[in-house]
């Protein structure tokens, strides 16, 4: 067990300034330490985006095809520093038991947690008998686009035979203490613009106007936070969240000739784009009819599709034995909070979970990781090795 030398490792990790997409090198030392250990790497790079695929068989593989292949998943790219941060950014300052750094907890700790989790498991698992397979893949898009990060690299490994059968992506998912939650889904996001035309006029003559706020008006409270579904044990109501309004020349006297609203829906699986769109177009149906000269336009997109691992899945098991040993802290399931990557695994049939370190610090300035945290992370996630190849 070498937590001490996973601290020091994070150290190393945050001193490169990978901001999305760069990466800066960073690769170098996980590839220096996981190819020691046996493993194969293989990049698999896209434009500005670089991704590392690191891998290797354990066991018996002379009579039996590998039938599990369990990764560990992440990004090494970070968000900017920003002003006001008290520290060198990517300085890795140690201070009162925090290390500081722009990535400490989103999500170089995880990176450095499951490398050294890997590299130990692979150096102490020359007895196991069933063949395995263990693999890290990391992205330098995470934060940005995306386009060619690690969907584009689950593409590939898919034309390689290479796709992972169970992962755990390493986000930072703990709220208030390491091993409190983990996140066994994610709901999807659906972003929508709804356009209302009318006909632009003198506000002290409104029967010549056709004034696309007052024709929804009577309709507005049936989409601003609306619950378009009930939920369910694992994800909360689906809601239509207005995010942006706006119409007019800012001018008391005039009426506006159109109307922009700008909508998100966090979506459970219980809600779908189309759903969305029949419910939406509804209202907007009803306002056509009450309304002469009244037109309209609807734009949805898709960023994430929901996705959710149950409950009772042996991934889920596994970990949350691993976590009520290291932490004795017994860990709630959440579905909670924005997209990651892990929605990803989905469309390639890889049953996905995130766990990680705590979250109050990401993107903030000063952004830090309790160093007993990293250490029982990488605790954690060495005894759930052990559990799976079992």
């Amino acid at each position: 067990m070498q937590a001490q030398e996973c601290v020091k490792f994070l150290t190393t990790l945050l001193t490169y300034p990978t901001i999305t997409p760069q990466e800066c090198g960073i690769y170098e030392p996980i590839k220096s330490l996981l190819t020691q250990a046996g493993f194969a790497c293989l990049h698999i790079d896209k434009d500005n985006t670089r991704n590392l695929f690191a891998h290797i068989t354990l066991g018996d593989t002379s009579s039996a095809r590998v039938g599990e292949h369990f990764c560990f998943m992440g990004h090494i790219d970070v968000v900017p520093a920003g002003e006001g941060w008290s520290v060198e950014p990517f300085g890795a300052v140690v201070e009162n038991g925090y290390i500081y750094g722009r990535g400490a907890q989103d999500m170089k700790a995880g990176v450095a947690a499951f490398t050294y989790a890997l590299l130990d498991f692979a150096k102490a698992a020359q007895s196991l008998t069933a063949p395995i397979m263990l693999s890290l893949l990391l992205t330098s898009d995470e934060e940005g686009e995306g386009t060619y990060g690690t969907a584009y690299a689950l593409k590939e490994l898919a034309k390689r035979d290479l796709l992972p059968t169970h992962a755990i992506v390493a986000e930072p998912t703990c709220s208030t203490a390491l091993g409190d939650t983990i996140k066994n889904g994610r709901r999807g996001s659906i972003n929508g613009v709804l356009e209302i035309v009318g006909k632009q006029g003198h506000a002290a003559y409104p029967s010549k106007c056709i004034n696309p706020i007052e024709a929804l008006g009577a309709h507005l409270g049936r989409l601003a936070g609306v619950e378009l579904d009930s939920g369910d044990r694992d994800f909360a109501p689906t809601k239509l969240v207005i995010t942006d309004i706006r119409g007019g020349l800012e001018v008391v006297n005039v009426t506006p000739s159109a109307l922009k609203i700008m909508f998100n829906v966090r979506n459970s699986p219980s809600t779908s784009k189309e759903s969305v769109q029949e419910y939406v177009e509804s209202i907007m149906q009803a306002v056509c009819a009450k309304n002469a000269g009244i037109s309209y336009t609807l734009s949805l997109k898709q960023s994430a599709k929901p996705f959710v691992c149950k409950r009772d899945s042996r991934l889920i098991h596994k970990l949350s034995a691993s976590i009520q040993k290291v932490c004795g802290i017994t860990p709630e399931c959440s579905t909670s909070g924005g997209t990651s990557d892990a929605r990803f695994c989905q469309e390639f049939g890889i049953e996905a979970i995130e766990f990680g370190v705590c979250n109050d610090r990401i993107h903030s300035i000063d952004e830090r990781v309790k160093i007993i945290e990293v250490e029982q992370l990488y605790r954690v996630f060495c005894a759930f090795l052990e559990r799976f190849a079992k």
